[in-house]
């Protein structure tokens, strides 16, 4: 996923939630409310698998590739932590 279609995607959202915020502040029905949010968040996963599928397919294979093990022990790390934090989610 380029740059120019993450921030498309990311422009989209925020007019989808500034649609929710409006349905809140009109007292819309909270069902229709919450099927909204969750919206929100499936397109917000969908780029960020995207900038993860991007970061994976470049700065982890340069890094595995490359010859410094203090920096391939590094971007692991990272991966580990973002994967712990979506399960904390």
């Amino acid at each position: 996923m380029n740059e120019s279609t993450t921030l498309r995607r990311l422009k989209t959202i925020e007019g989808h939630l500034k649609g929710v915020i409006r349905m809140v502040e009109e007292d819309a029905y909270c069902i229709d409310v919450i099927r909204q949010i969750q919206a929100v968040e499936s397109a917000l996963n969908k780029v960020s698998a995207g900038i993860l599928d991007e970061h994976l397919n470049s700065c982890v294979i340069t890094a595995i590739q490359g010859d410094d093990p203090k920096e391939r022990e590094r971007v692991l790390k990272e991966i580990s932590e973002v994967f712990e934090m979506a399960n904390k989610v």
